[in-house]
């Protein structure tokens, strides 16, 4: 004989025999408790065995019978295996939302332009961004996948090399009005030099000093200096000619290319030892939105290097 038994019925049961209460199972399951009532009544009239004392001191109290509780972790079970094939079924559709983990500059400077590229081949899937500047726990915060920026070891993580990062002097084309100005490297001695503080904790980020002496240029140094903490706003600080940047190549391609910025001393190469890593959780590797995800990125960068 077919079982008739719903599951409504079952979480009616589970509900009140956790809560005692029709009334408070009522208010977790978002009906009404005669409507819990009745489905528990249901299960005991299909089952013919009562599932509850009903103890009236003031207001009904639901103990579980014998029977009742030590059928209740098994059914519990069922419900937790339940939940958990839903959440495969739906981490393995291509459909649905993906939560990207970058940093705000990252987002504004490289990501966000080339979104809608993502957003035109994967049409059923919704990118979420996190932009959080604290470190995010990718599993506790159901992150999918992340951007990082690093010599390429995060623990728990995988990490896959996205791309590698060139660092440079930038300005305004205002300051190359001056055909004195800039005409070597020494003359930017003589301008405001912009810090991307946002790098001081990456041990081994080329910095000024760095740079300028791998140039040729020796020190001391003391020009004068503003401090910004964050990459996209040092570059758009250069854009609006308060001085010269030491510009990320990665965060700086497009500025570059549209001449907002121009990268002064092109002969003078010097790549960063740090690289942009896709970072996601081993257990999710194979999931097709993230799949999905990776495969856009570097195809992008593809795109990106192929232009150069």
């Amino acid at each position: 004989m077919k079982s008739p038994i719903h599951l409504n019925a079952l979480k009616a049961f589970e509900a009140s025999a956790r809560h005692q209460s029709f009334s408070a199972a009522a208010q977790e399951l978002n009906v009404t408790p005669a409507a819990v009532g009745q489905l528990v009544k249901t299960l005991e009239e299909w089952l013919d065995t009562a599932l509850f004392h009903r103890m009236s001191s003031g207001k009904t109290r639901l103990i579980a019978t014998e029977t009742a509780q030590s059928a209740l972790p098994l059914i519990r079970e069922g419900f937790d295996k339940l939940a958990q094939g839903v959440d495969i079924l739906k981490d393995n559709a291509i459909s649905g939302a993906l939560t990207v983990a970058v940093s705000p500059a990252f987002a504004a400077k490289w990501l966000l332009p080339r979104l809608h590229h993502f957003q035109a081949i994967c049409a059923q899937t919704n990118v979420n961004l996190n932009t959080n500047l604290k470190p995010v726990d990718f599993a506790s915060q159901r992150i999918d996948v992340g951007i990082r920026f690093g010599v390429g070891t995060w623990q728990g993580l995988r990490a896959e090399k996205l791309m590698d990062e060139e660092v440079y002097p930038v300005c305004s084309p205002t300051f190359l009005d001056d055909q004195s100005r800039l005409n070597s490297v020494e003359g930017l001695l003589n301008e405001t030099l912009i810090h991307d503080q946002s790098m001081d904790a990456h041990t081994g980020f080329p910095s000024w000093s760095s740079w300028l002496k791998k140039a040729g240029v020796s020190g001391p140094f003391t020009t004068k200096s503003i401090q910004i903490n964050n990459s996209a706003a040092v570059l758009q600080s250069a854009i609006d000619g308060h001085g010269v940047a030491l510009a990320r190549s990665v965060m700086a391609k497009d500025d570059v290319a549209a001449g907002r910025l121009v990268r002064l001393f092109p002969n003078i190469s010097f790549q960063s030892p740090l690289a942009y890593y896709v970072v996601y959780r081993h257990e999710c590797a194979d999931l097709p939105r993230i799949q999905a995800f990776k495969d856009w990125l570097f195809k992008e960068v593809e795109v990106a290097t192929a232009g150069k």
